[in-house]
């Protein structure tokens, strides 16, 4: 009898996610026998929760909030990007070439997966310059993103001295590769405090992709990280994406669509960050097509 083997999310909560939808369907459509899973996992039970997946039975897992750097010293290995942004969100297990024991490699796969995502949908019209809301692990994708795409990047917080630390952080990855990000001329500081309209008004009026990195939103169709009005700064050419995609159309979003801005929710980052993530599991090449039916994005 072959063994079911399982994958999971490990976050805390995580009864709103879309994974199992998307990594069953991939599963099941290759035959292979692995089931996936919500770990919920709280921070206390985080170290036990990760040993577990040195034990037989496991592919790996995928990591969310709030553990995104917190599952870094718990890991034996870390990929090159995953190191850069200090955040993993997926787990994979391999053998060590030596003993033959397990390792626990971290990866992030939130970069690809969102760089793809507004690529595919022409975010960058307006221009290389984002705006980010948040600054946690979610958002390290998003910077990473702006690295990649040699964009300006501002960052909100809802603590400055966090928006101010992501953004040192940032510049220095960029001048470690000699790109052209910190040069600003006479700009202002481009931390910005979340509850300061003033300042976010003015980055929003030349911001060419808005990205939401915080959780607001999730479950709550009338919650925003920022208030709704404030988007009417946002040039006509801008793109605004939420990586909140539960639900599908947050208040964020439908607000940027009501001023007829172009707009996206999370799910296609969700689908193509599963996908690599689903690819470093098990070595096969996603279903793509069925996984993007399983959440219900339309082609």
């Amino acid at each position: 009898m072959t063994e079911t083997l399982l994958a999971g999310l490990i976050g805390h909560p995580v009864a709103h996610s879309r994974s199992p939808a998307l990594q069953q369907a991939a599963f099941d459509a290759l035959g292979i026998a692995a089931r996936y899973e919500l770990w919920d996992t709280p921070a206390e039970a985080l170290a036990a929760r990760i040993a577990a997946l040195r034990q037989p039975g496991y592919l790996g897992a995928n990591v969310t909030i709030p553990h995104k750097a917190a599952v870094i010293p718990l890991l034996d290995a870390l990929d090159p990007l995953a190191v850069r942004l200090a955040a993993v969100n997926t787990i994979a297990r391999e053998a060590a070439a030596e003993s033959g024991s397990v390792r626990l490699v971290g990866y992030n796969t939130d970069v690809t997966g969102l760089r793809r995502a507004l690529a595919e949908r022409g975010a960058w019209t307006a221009g290389r310059r984002m705006l980010v809301l948040g600054a946690g692990g979610a958002a390290q994708a998003a910077l990473g993103v702006a690295a990649r795409e040699s964009a300006v990047v501002w960052i909100a917080a809802r603590r400055l001295e966090a928006a101010r630390a992501a953004l040192d952080a940032f510049q220095r990855r960029a001048q470690a590769d000699a790109l052209a990000l910190s040069d600003r001329g006479d700009e202002p500081d481009h931390a910005i405090a979340l509850d300061d309209a003033e300042r976010l008004s003015a980055a929003l009026a030349t911001t060419a992709v808005l990205i939401n990195a915080t959780p607001v939103g999730t479950r709550d169709p009338d919650a925003s990280p920022i208030p709704v009005a404030l988007l009417r700064h946002l040039p006509a050419e801008a793109f605004v994406f939420d990586m909140v995609y539960n639900p599908p159309e947050t208040a964020l979003v439908r607000a940027a669509r009501a001023l007829d801005l172009r707009a996206s929710g999370g799910l296609p980052m969700l689908l193509y960050q599963g996908a690599d993530a689903f690819h470093l599991w098990t070595g096969r090449e996603p279903p793509l097509d069925l996984m993007r039916n399983a959440v219900g994005i339309a082609p």
